[in-house]
């Protein structure tokens, strides 16, 4: 694991990657302190995070398209699969390699309270909660972006579907106001989620029976549920968006509650996709 680590910080340094993202967070989040702290004179630099949230969206694509789709592109992850570890130690190489290079930036962005507080009253602890909440909703959009990045060899690709899934979680909440809150208009959309959770475990497994089987066992306990009470799909649908945003989760801290929920949310979010990586690769290792 040591051993890939090392390779992937090599080759983000002698790359344009590392500095590419590091400018891009770092001047996205100036502006914010200068729109924020400087001319609105405003003591919170939570506020800037929160404003600096959106950045995500072009920055985590970037960093993420080419750690694995670049491999499968080059042929190199057949020597991945010859090295004496294993699967999950790879993507745990990988993934760590990721998160050393979004931590240089964030302990540079973490000098600017400090500095504020030299000019008036900043409050530090919500400021530094908030920097470690930022922190772990930048890690488990990198997990995602990792597993978007081992389905394809396309670079351009992977980077555009981690923008569209980036922007799509961004803008659940306000999405959820303009859906569906009928019954019926809920058991649709589970449907085609199930439908989709089953075309990703028949992907990554190549076990036909098995995703047919969770499609038809979800899809025979939501008939069961809307035979015995229709009424609880009721607004069910904009629920699942709100409850499924990771930035929503994250506003909590910007408004000054350290939510440990959403900390266990966002670590589960990085188990879950981290996990589907290494199965997305263990599937084309035996292939």
């Amino acid at each position: 694991m040591t051993a890939v680590y090392k390779h992937e910080m090599r080759n983000f340094f002698h790359s344009l990657t590392a500095y590419v993202f590091g400018a891009f967070l770092l001047a996205f989040v100036g502006i914010g302190s200068m729109l924020y702290n400087l001319q609105a004179a405003v003591s919170n630099f939570e506020f800037v995070l929160s404003f600096g949230c959106l950045i995500f969206v072009v920055i985590v694509p970037i960093l993420t398209m080419r750690v694995i789709a670049e491999e499968r592109k080059q042929k190199t992850d057949v020597l991945l699969y010859s090295l004496p570890v294993s699967t999950a130690q790879v993507v745990l190489g990988k993934y760590l390699a990721l998160l050393t290079v979004y931590l240089i930036p964030l302990c540079i962005i973490c000098v600017y309270p400090l500095i504020f507080s030299r000019f008036g009253n900043v409050y530090l602890l919500t400021a530094y909660g908030s920097i470690i909440a930022f922190f772990i909703l930048g890690a488990a959009l990198i997990a995602i972006g990792v597993f978007i990045s081992s389905l394809t060899e396309n670079q351009g690709l992977a980077a555009g579907i981690g923008v569209a899934v980036i922007l799509l979680n961004y803008y659940s909440v306000r999405l959820s106001e303009y859906v569906s809150s009928t019954a019926i208009g809920s058991v649709m959309a589970i449907c085609v989620l199930i439908l989709a959770l089953g075309a990703v475990i028949r992907y990554l497994t190549k076990n036909s029976n098995l995703a047919y089987g969770f499609c038809i066992v979800l899809i025979l306990a939501v008939t069961a549920l809307c035979y015995i009470d229709m009424n609880k799909f009721e607004g069910l649908l904009p629920r699942i968006m709100k409850a499924l945003s990771l930035f929503e989760r994250f506003y909590a801290f910007v408004n000054g509650v350290f939510d440990m929920t959403a900390i266990v949310y966002f670590l589960t979010v990085i188990v879950f996709f981290l996990f589907l990586t290494v199965q997305s690769l263990e599937k084309r290792r035996y292939n």
